[in-house]
């Protein structure tokens, strides 16, 4: 484990085993699992303003494609001169490629320490805790694969956080289905009110999947499906948490973000 989590991962686990204790009288055997269910959704509430600024900064990105790809075409054999002019793009609109990168990558050291947390057999040089607890008789630190089975009852507690884990992938997808649908035609209109019709070919028509990123889209929200197949009990509930929280979040966040960032209609035709 690297040295720099140590201390974080400490720190974690501390605040969890005492939500556990706390939370022992209202919740019994379920209170190490509602800690990490509370911890993770307290830590992603904290990481909440580094989610609006990073989806803002990718809504912002996104309503400038069209000016991107025209400047691309146009300056497509001068690529000093189309840096220059992205640049200045960027600068004028008062964004930049770090504005939706730079959030994300503040917040994974957290998302780090989270998932280690749960993952670790140790921590601080003990023996993890948390994994000695259980879910329903079957233990935190178990794997699907290991132990009575995956048919058995501990089998069947595994399964059920696959199918709540294929719920909320399913939920992703549409999510990330609208999102594309959403940008794609407000980049359409945009372009075909400022821009040539080979930009609105090149953006997508409203109603398709956004080419590669939307394959990904479609593909990668399953993926914790197959992660949790192969790490402890404890982390796939946390993949539960965080991915059900991000759905429900980034839902939240565009609702509030894309009112602000709708193209002007233009003049009204009299």
């Amino acid at each position: 484990m690297s040295g720099f989590l140590s201390a974080p991962m400490g720190a974690a686990y501390h605040v969890v085993t005492v939500l556990a204790q706390v939370l022992t009288p209202l919740t019994g055997g379920l209170a190490t699992a509602a800690a990490i269910v509370a911890f993770t959704a307290a830590v992603r509430l904290l990481l909440l303003p580094l989610s609006y600024y990073a989806l803002r900064g990718q809504a912002s990105m996104s309503a400038l494609l069209p000016q991107v790809q025209e400047l691309q075409k146009r300056y497509a054999r001068q690529p000093d001169r189309l840096q220059r002019e992205l640049g200045a793009l960027y600068r004028q609109e008062g964004n930049g490629i770090l504005s939706g990168l730079l959030p994300l990558l503040l917040q994974l050291p957290f998302f780090s320490v989270m998932y280690r947390l749960f993952l670790s057999r140790t921590i601080d040089g003990h023996s993890n805790g948390l994994l000695r607890r259980d879910l329903l008789g079957t233990p935190l630190g178990s794997h699907w694969l290991s132990g009575a089975g995956p048919l058995s009852g501990q089998g069947m507690v595994f399964l059920g956080l696959f199918a709540l884990l294929a719920v909320v992938a399913s939920l992703a997808v549409r999510s990330a289905r609208q999102a594309i649908a959403t940008s794609s035609t407000g980049s359409a209109g945009r372009a075909g009110a400022s821009g040539p019709p080979a930009v609105i070919a090149s953006t997508g028509a409203p109603g398709q999947a956004g080419g590669v990123l939307g394959a990904l889209g479609r593909v990668l929200p399953y993926s914790t499906l197959v992660i949790a197949a192969f790490v402890p009990l404890a982390a796939g509930l946390y993949l539960l948490t965080t991915t059900a929280w991000s759905v429900a979040e980034r839902a939240a966040l565009r609702r509030r973000i894309l009112p602000q960032r709708r193209p002007d209609p233009g003049p009204a035709v009299a």
